[in-house]
């Protein structure tokens, strides 16, 4: 079994995903308690550590797992990327949440290491910012691979990019996977869901309809009941507005009246049933936040329709308040990519085993 530690863990895509391949959490950490919480529920054995990252003392908090953990994972934010000409990563106070992922990992030297982030922080810069993560590391001994995936090349529903560093200590670097799935549309995803309408919805339910697609089928594996799907109650404005679109339209079609100063892209505006979806975000049940209104009906999608989108389980729960819920999808790596990931690690791991044995 190998051992893990996943920080800035958010209710834990990327855990669950190297969990369905054996990988085991030993230690999460979350600042947020309500999805430290719903990550505890949804990962048991793992000790999740409900507290800012930054008050944490490494030798005291992670002491213990020195020599026990084989891979290190998270996403830490890094606002300090974005700034035009910004040079030194680590004396950016913006980007300490990174400097403590990079502490943690220096301090306990796992065979293997994987940072996911915006595309951004590969890009910025003429690629400046990629040139120093990447000599931070290799100065403690990584090799590192580097790639922007989109979530659709694995099977996930949904058009998500985003920018992933995996690191070896040792050794020939790992390659990233590409991913070669076949697209899985919005409609693979969510047409077995009970078609409610605004407001309706309960937090546990049974199913109503048989699984449509493969997609359905393996989402429905080991779930027993429907879980998070609720509707959000649209204001009599918002159903006026949704009424006036018809499938795979948005705005475009709105009268002047009905016109908002929205920034979002894809404000008002259907998803499209048989095409993959738009990225997931945290306002995921706003139709004026983005391409988020129901294929046909007059409301946003549930949790349970995101997380379907973002490829978790209907096993997996999510709780705490509705933002919240919300969060904890919208924020998530998708679990199809992680296990991707995971699968790349897993045969380095088995190589390396079979080449000892040899050996030995």
């Amino acid at each position: 079994m190998l051992n893990m530690i996943d920080l800035f863990s958010g209710v834990g895509g990327l855990s669950y995903g190297f969990e369905t391949l054996g990988f085991n959490v030993v230690v999460a950490n979350e600042i947020d308690s309500e999805i430290a919480t719903a990550y505890e529920n949804n990962h048991k054995g793992a000790k999740v550590i409900n507290e800012d990252i930054t008050k944490l003392d490494i030798a005291s908090v992670f002491g213990e797992q020195k020599g026990r953990v084989q891979l290190i994972v998270g996403g830490p934010p890094c606002q300090g990327f974005s700034q035009k000409g910004s040079r030194n990563i680590l004396g950016d106070e913006r980007n300490f949440l990174f400097r403590y992922y990079f502490d943690v990992v220096k301090f306990l030297k796992p065979q293997y290491f994987l940072i996911e982030n915006v595309p951004n922080i590969l890009t910025a810069n003429k690629g400046s910012f990629k040139t120093e993560i990447y000599s931070l590391f290799e100065e403690i001994g990584y090799k590192m691979d580097s790639a922007i995936l989109n979530a659709s090349n694995f099977g996930v529903p949904q058009i998500r990019r985003r920018a992933f560093i995996l690191g070896k200590l040792g050794g020939s670097p790992l390659t990233l996977p590409m991913g070669l799935a076949e697209p899985v549309s919005v409609w693979d995803a969510i047409s077995d869901l009970a078609f409610l309408d605004s407001g309706e919805g309960e937090f546990v339910q049974d199913y109503i309809y048989e699984p449509q697609s493969m997609y359905q089928i393996r989402m429905r594996e080991q779930g027993e009941k429907l879980y998070n799907h609720v509707a959000t109650k649209h204001s009599a404005l918002a159903m006026e507005r949704m009424q006036l679109i018809p499938p795979e339209k948005g705005r475009e079609v709105l009268p002047n009246e009905h016109l908002t100063k929205s920034i979002y892209s894809g404000t008002w505006t259907r998803m499209v049933r048989n095409e993959p979806s738009v990225t997931i975000t945290t306002r995921f049940d706003t139709p004026s936040s983005g391409k988020f209104t129901h294929p046909f009906l007059h409301r946003a999608i549930t949790v349970r329709e995101a997380a379907r989108i973002q490829s978790f389980p209907d096993h997996f729960i999510f709780s705490g308040s509705k933002t919240a819920q919300m969060k904890q999808v919208g924020n998530a790596v998708p679990p199809l990519l992680a296990k991707a990931i995971a699968e790349v690690i897993l045969k380095d791991v088995q190589k390396t085993e079979s080449v000892e044995l040899i050996e030995n």
